[in-house]
């Protein structure tokens, strides 16, 4: 999968964040602009998954104040994403216009829009496959319960726009203000991007927000912008919003992945030697996740929701760590289970992929874990060797950043249920750690 959500997953994966960090300048002059956006962005794109400019406050100023909204967005580092806070709201050729000067001339990533003229108002901006839009369902504002609240308006809308495009293409907007909302929602719409508005000066707090987390823990994107850009020190309020929704992970999830992991001897902390000859303060392994026939079960369905995002016509076990896992994802996802050979057989068959394929058939690779990268490319030469398309990785664990650079400039996507830092940060959450172990994790993940 490429575009806008697969660029944000992988954003907030390997950042380990949910924060959005809106851009909303409040200056006197369009030349304080971009030296205010650029302050912003130096001291915050650390802890940020996104960054958000808000139109109005760009339009205030006039053709000044597009010429520095569209150098705003160039100065976002290219790893984090763009939302374009705009809530665009007609259709047909306006509609199209309005895309196009979106997308080809700003450079957003993704764009807010108001549902209120229905799926016609939506399609001119589907029409950019790398691009992402967001569909208000239910906005923040005090007034929003007049007409969002009644019946079952807000989920009505949610519902309406998940069957416009998938998870992979569309999130919704639901203010963190109304909680219950947001939780009902959720229960609605499983998959799909949540952006939450509403944390600071509208009074929402982010210790409400726990029911709008995806299963995975991820798939919430929390936007702050004044209780951040008012801040004395930006980069401390960020870190300490991202630090809170780092906490609420396993407060969504009823079996904490980290957790379970931690207790079935797959994670374990202290000094470990690894083939590299480097001493480890962390330790993964996950083929003891098959000894343990519901955490099996559990962790295959973790894969089978990534699955539900992509297109493909089998999956595939990168030889041989990930075979039983790939099974079972295999049995959850009701799919067709293929995996190359590292050495062909002189007898039978001589295949050099095992399963019932032909070419042309698009694979997902399967995966425990990712370091490097290097297994997962080399089984995927082996398929492509063999005429099949493969451009998706997905694994449980992403250990560090390397793998994932790596892993692109090949031609492969990668997903993963989890990061390694993530994974320490849960453990502190959920007891099995010290904050000064998961210190001890993320510096040598750094190193």
């Amino acid at each position: 999968m490429t575009g806008f959500f697969a660029h944000l997953e992988a954003r907030a994966a390997a950042a380990g964040t949910l924060l959005c960090v809106g851009l909303d300048p409040r200056v006197g002059s369009a030349t304080e602009i971009v030296p205010w956006a650029k302050r912003i962005i130096a001291d915050t794109a650390a802890h940020a998954a996104a960054f958000k400019p808000n139109a109005a406050f760009f339009e205030a100023f006039g053709a000044a104040g597009w010429e520095a909204l569209v150098e705003v967005v160039a100065a976002v580092p290219e790893e984090i994403p763009v939302i374009f806070d705009a809530k665009r709201g007609d259709i047909a050729s306006s509609a199209a216009a309005y895309a196009r000067g979106c997308f080809e001339q700003i450079g957003a990533g993704s764009v807010t829009l108001s549902p209120y003229l229905g799926r016609d108002a939506i399609d001119p901006f589907l029409e950019y496959g790398d691009r992402g839009v967001w569909v208000l369902a239910r906005t923040s504002n005090p007034s929003a319960a007049e007409i969002q609240d009644r019946g079952d308006t807000a989920l009505h809308v949610a519902r309406s726009a998940a069957g416009w495009a998938g998870p992979n293409r569309l999130g919704l907007v639901v203010g963190a203000t109304a909680p219950e909302v947001l939780a009902a929602i959720r229960q609605a719409v499983p998959e799909h991007w949540i952006l939450a508005p509403g944390v600071g000066a509208q009074g929402a707090e982010v210790t409400s927000l726990h029911a709008g987390l995806r299963d995975d823990g991820t798939g919430l994107l929390v936007s702050v912008s004044r209780r951040i850009a008012e801040a004395s020190d930006p980069g401390a309020v960020a870190r300490d919003i991202r630090d809170a929704l780092r906490e609420l992970r396993p407060r969504r999830r009823g079996d904490d992945l980290a957790a379970r992991l931690f207790d079935a001897g797959c994670v374990a902390t202290g000094s470990f030697k690894l083939r590299s000859g480097v001493d480890s303060p962390v330790y993964l392994d996950l083929r003891r996740v098959t000894a343990d026939s519901d955490l099996l079960r559990n962790v295959a369905s973790r894969y089978a929701r990534v699955l539900r995002t992509l297109d493909y016509d089998h999956v595939a076990a990168v030889p041989y760590g990930a075979m039983a896992i790939a099974t079972a994802v295999a049995l959850e996802a009701n799919a067709s289970l293929i995996w190359p050979r590292r050495e062909v057989k002189d007898h039978g068959t001589r295949s050099s992929v095992e399963g019932s394929w032909k070419p042309g058939d698009r694979v997902v690779l399967m995966d425990d874990v990712v370091t490097s990268g290097a297994s997962a490319v080399e089984a995927a030469a082996l398929l492509r060797d063999a005429g099949l398309i493969v451009e998706d990785l997905i694994v449980l664990v992403e250990r560090g950043a390397d793998a994932r650079p790596a892993l692109a400039a090949e031609r492969l996507t990668l997903h993963a249920a989890t990061t390694l830092s993530r994974l320490a940060d849960d453990l502190v959450v959920a007891g099995r750690i010290t904050s000064e172990t998961r210190d001890r994790i993320v510096e040598f993940l750094s190193t």
